[in-house]
């Protein structure tokens, strides 16, 4: 299967004057889990939105298989994003949502996991947050893009769901880069090939454990 990849270059994003990301640059393969870690604030939600698309940065440098996308605002077709935020309407019934979101001959295994199957009945407004969450993870690992960023995606789930999540995300791994940010940093390690550190604004790939505890980010390996 052909790799595909994704470079981010050059990305400076400044909030009234503070500097939150410097120069940045990162490179996510199909097969690669990228593990974004950084303190709050770091900017790792930024650069996500960057990416995608929704919030501007000067003079960024964006390629796909090295062809520039600069002049794209949203990578619809190419980038998958998971936001921190609900994104589906909550007047929507789960069956509905699942039929807007999946193309029709994917549906009836999409609907075989037994999460899913627990909440077909159900409107979106009536999901609990970890219902939800799970619910939107799928549809967007689900997407035939070729990359997925997703930010937060444990928030709310329980530690079963966090599993079946990391079992599903490993499984797209196969044909999709992905790239993902969460507070719980533990399983963001635990399912990454690679970690990337954002300290000061700029990006360090991280070689192993050790460094981040050298960098300032971990007190010790305990935490692990």
């Amino acid at each position: 299967m052909k790799k595909h990849i994704l470079e981010v270059d050059g990305i400076q994003k400044k909030y009234n004057e503070r500097v939150i990301l410097s120069d940045v640059y990162l490179k996510c393969e199909t097969s690669q889990i990228i593990g974004l870690l950084g303190r709050n604030g770091s900017g790792k939600s930024t650069l996500l939105k960057i990416i995608f698309g929704i919030i501007p940065a000067p003079n960024k440098c964006i390629r796909i298989d090295a062809v520039s996308k600069n002049n794209k605002n949203i990578l619809l077709n190419e980038v998958s994003y998971l936001s921190q935020e609900p994104f589906i309407p909550n007047h929507l019934s789960v069956k509905k949502a699942i039929s807007l979101s999946i193309d029709k001959q994917k549906i009836n295994f999409f609907n075989e996991d037994q999460f899913i199957q627990s909440i077909l009945g159900k409107k979106i407004g009536h999901l609990s947050g970890g219902e939800l969450r799970y619910l939107e993870i799928k549809i967007v690992l689900s997407n035939p893009s070729k990359f997925v960023l997703l930010d937060e995606p444990y928030n709310g789930l329980s530690p079963l769901m966090i599993e079946v999540v990391n079992e599903m995300i490993r499984a797209n791994s196969a044909q999709k880069g992905i790239i993902i940010t969460d507070h719980n940093f533990q399983n963001v390690i635990k399912i990454s090939s690679q970690i990337i550190l954002i300290k000061e604004g700029k990006t360090h790939y991280i070689r192993n454990n050790a460094e981040l505890v050298e960098k300032g980010y971990l007190v010790d390996l305990g935490f692990l």
